[in-house]
Order: C-alpha cells, then sequence, then structure tokens
C-alpha cells in the first residue's frame, strides 16, 4: 500500500507553550511510542499497516525510528492504534476554539527535530488538522499517496512540491490544495528552513469514532 509525508526543524517556541518528549526532547523517540501502544493492543504491523493504509516496511522504520512520520501518516497510524497525535507525541489532548499565539502546544518528530506548532483542532470531530510545520534545508517528505486532502501555504523559505508528476517550485506566498490519493511529496530546496501552514484532513475512522463517542 502507498506511504506519506511531511517535516519541521525546531525553532524557540512562545513562552508559555506545551513541548512534547517525543523525540530528542528528554524522551524516548516517537516510534516507541508507537510500538508499545500497537504491542499493549496485541496488533501486528501487518494489521497496523493495513488500517493506516501503509507499508508494513514503513511502519517498521518508523517503530525502529528509522523513519519519522509526516504528520499525514502519523494521524494514520494513531487512528489505526485507537489513539491520537497527541497522546503519542506526548502532549495534553485539548480543543480550544481560540488558541492565543503564546500558548500553542507544540512537538517536535525525527532526527532533525522538526517542529510542529499545533493551531487546532478546535472541537472533538472535526474535519480539519491545521499545523505549522518548520522544516531544515534539504528535507525531503515521505512519497505519499492516501484518501483525502491537504492545503500548504508556504510562508517563509522555499521548496519543490511534486504532485502526479508535475514540479511546483514554491516560494514564501505560494499556495498548493489538492487531493491526496495523487502522489506527492516536496523538499526543502533553499539554505534556509521553512515556514509552512498545512491543514490536512482527519481520517475517517477518527470523524467515526468522535461521532459515536458524542452520541454516547
Amino acid at each position: 500500500m502507498p506511504a506519506r509525508k511531511t517535516a519541521a526543524e525546531p525553532k524557540p517556541a512562545p513562552e508559555a507553550s506545551l513541548h512534547s518528549e517525543a523525540d530528542g526532547q528528554n524522551g524516548s523517540p516517537i516510534g516507541s511510542a508507537i510500538r508499545k501502544r500497537r504491542k499493549a493492543l496485541g496488533r501486528t504491523l501487518n494489521e497496523v499497516a493495513q488500517a493506516a493504509e501503509l507499508t508494513i516496511g514503513f511502519i517498521s522504520q518508523v517503530e525502529r525510528n528509522i523513519s519519522s512520520p509526516s504528520i499525514s501518516s502519523l494521524l494514520a497510524i494513531a487512528d489505526a492504534l485507537d489513539t491520537s497525535v497527541e497522546e503519542l507525541v506526548r502532549v495534553k489532548e485539548e480543543f480550544r476554539e481560540y488558541i492565543p499565539g503564546d500558548r500553542r502546544q507544540t512537538y517536535a518528530i525525527g532526527p532533525d527535530n522538526r517542529l510542529y506548532e499545533k493551531l487546532g483542532p478546535g472541537f472533538s470531530g472535526a474535519l480539519f488538522y491545521p499545523l505549522l510545520i518548520h522544516r531544515p534545508p534539504g528535507h525531503e517528505s515521505e512519497h505519499m499517496c492516501h484518501p483525502g486532502e491537504v492545503f500548504c501555504y508556504l510562508m517563509a523559505g522555499e521548496m519543490e512540491y511534486h504532485l502526479d508528476g508535475e514540479i511546483f517550485r514554491m516560494t514564501a506566498g505560494d499556495t498548493i490544495h489538492h487531493n491526496t490519493e495523487k502522489p506527492h511529496f516536496s523538499r526543502v530546496t533553499g539554505d534556509s528552513e521553512t515556514t509552512e501552514l498545512w491543514v490536512s484532513t482527519t481520517p475517517s475512522r477518527t470523524l467515526s469514532r468522535s461521532l459515536n463517542i458524542s452520541l454516547r
């Protein structure tokens, strides 16, 4: 099955932000958290890979901290493990319709400590998962193809966006919005880190689970 990707590098977070211990921050890597959760549920790599629509090899590499997942992949893996991204990266899961700029939750993933700043979701069962992502020069995302859609606004830096055979050379101010069933990946091409606003769709199983909980 197809695999996915994304990214970011650490920069000083707002003073009041909450930091994850997921990768390189006083805690174990994200792969260890994923493996621990999978083992606790008694699920095989194949079962998780099928539920997340990712390859067994990719899940195995993530668990062994050889590959680091994009937010799209992490959302899918968390969904397949009946948990949340927040639980896996060890930040408090909370829903707030209004988030002051100095109260964003942040977490870092991967050996390059890509920094993610949470901008939502504002409520349980939300259709979208918005983030600010900071990626270092030269970073290349997973090569992905999966159900859903994604929007990216490049706020700073330069990158190449590969979409279904086309290459878009993006600079600050450019946007891209597409069906994620088209093969895609991106690469930071400039000499400085990028700041990217991403809005991804939430996996359908997560939405169904949230709806079932709210109806109880």
